[in-house]
């Protein structure tokens, strides 16, 4: 096992009952901003800086901290309830599939961080739709790869693989300019993450965690740091996640 792959496993993130996520193992932490085009759709995150951090830090999860990104205990003054209500099936078993001429879509919507990168172009489904364009095809691949939640996974048709970035196990802290607000924390690389239950969620590459405390589907981040009550409900209405 090379050296990489040691520091991998060592790497974790536990969420804490009504309390912060441990992260351990040295994991970099990163600042990034969404940014968007002429027309005003999300197309990337720039402006990468690394915070530095200790072997093992505390993330606020509530988002009330004075110190953030970093927790400072408010969450025991606010009585924070941070209740792990998301599932822990496996992606693929909630994932619905769509499919195009040469390119296949999975889509689990309860992960959907609303950071608005699948919306480019006419948005993801359209663009599968017309796969056989190589423009549209490269466009669709670029949406669903930096979909920084993991909701949307687009495979090859002809290999049976995903397109996944390589991404170094690390931690974003994405920020939402055109929202003026915070976004989620983005998980990249594959680092689990352990339930205060002492489960393990599923290990993906890319998922993204809650960070305001107001997410319905915690711990994963659902849109709450800039959605309203009422366009929640209508996203979840609209893919039948008030079912579940």
């Amino acid at each position: 096992m090379v050296k990489a792959d040691l520091l991998k496993n060592k790497m974790k993130i536990k969420i804490v009952e009504n309390s912060p996520y441990i992260v351990s193992g040295g994991v970099p932490l990163y600042e990034q901003t969404i940014i968007t085009d002429e027309a005003g759709h999300t197309r990337d995150l720039v402006d990468e800086k690394e915070i530095t951090t200790r072997e093992t830090y505390t993330l606020c999860r509530c988002g009330q901290s004075k110190d953030k990104p970093y927790c400072d205990g408010t969450h025991n003054d606010i009585n924070f309830d941070g209740t792990e209500t998301a599932s822990k099936k496996p992606y693929i078993e909630k994932a619905e599939i769509f499919e195009g001429p040469q390119l296949r879509l999975t889509d689990a919507p309860e992960f959907c961080d609303h950071s608005r990168f699948c919306l480019r172009s006419g948005g993801i489904r359209k663009l599968i739709q017309e796969s056989n364009n190589p423009e549209a095809k490269q466009t669709a691949i670029e949406e669903a790869m930096i979909c920084p939640s993991g909701r949307l996974v687009l495979w090859d048709k002809e290999t049976g693989k995903p397109f996944e970035n390589e991404f170094e196990p690390s931690i974003v802290l994405v920020h939402d300019d055109q929202k003026r607000c915070q976004g989620p924390i983005w998980v990249r690389g594959g680092i689990p993450i352990e339930s205060s239950d002492g489960t393990l969620y599923e290990t993906r590459n890319r998922v993204t965690l809650c960070r305001c405390g107001k997410s319905d589907n915690k711990p994963y981040c659902d849109g709450s740091h800039w959605m309203t009550a009422e366009e929640k409900l209508k996203f979840r209405k609209k893919w039948g996640l008030n079912e579940e």
